[in-house]
């Protein structure tokens, strides 16, 4: 493995990764208000697992969203409105909106990104060359082995703290587009 002097750096996607999809008592991208999407409640575990990975990525972590115009709006209102930068670290100006899900790739190129985790192998696979560890959020399973599934927050953290704990035993993250194998959560 060829060394690397990246710094580790977090990107993270927001719908059905942080802010629960549309469910049977709340619905967040059908809403036709903004008191319904505001009820949308955050992913599981998402946002204690986002407060202890911006601590430990020391707030290198930003949120990269693909979405149109009004859902940019809902987002940016869902956020303020539950805390969500005040209660995980992330700073307000580390969030990012894209049109296509193809420049997500480009975002984290430009950024730095290492690990990116989002619930759509089609944004992730185009991501390989460029985010060394590409995880595969509400999953068991992934369809290319160069993607890590992680069904859970508890599972996202834990894939990602193996990952900084090998960095911090001086292993180098692998070059962007070279899977190392792990363990899988």
């Amino acid at each position: 493995m060829k060394p690397t002097n990246r710094i580790p750096r977090l990107g993270v996607d927001i719908g059905r990764v942080i802010i629960h999809g549309d469910g049977p008592d709340t619905s967040f991208i059908q809403a036709r208000d903004d008191e319904t999407a505001m009820r949308a409640p955050a992913v599981d575990g998402a946002i204690d697992a986002l407060a202890r990975l911006t601590l430990r990525f020391d707030g290198a972590v930003w949120l990269v969203s693909k979405c149109g115009p009004r859902i940019e709006g809902l987002s940016r209102r869902w956020l303020a409105h539950h805390g969500f930068f005040e209660r995980t670290g992330i700073s307000p100006a580390q969030l990012r909106f894209c049109r296509e899900r193809r420049e997500k790739a480009g975002i984290c190129l430009k950024l730095g990104v290492t690990m990116f985790v989002d619930d759509r192998l089609d944004v992730l696979l185009p991501m390989a060359g460029v985010v060394e560890h590409r995880f595969l959020f509400g999953v068991h399973a992934s369809s290319d082995p160069t993607v890590t599934p992680v069904p859970t927050w508890r599972a996202t953290e834990a894939a990602i703290e193996a990952i900084l704990d090998e960095v911090d035993r001086g292993v180098p993250l692998a070059p962007a587009g070279h899977h190392a194998q792990r363990a899988r959560p």
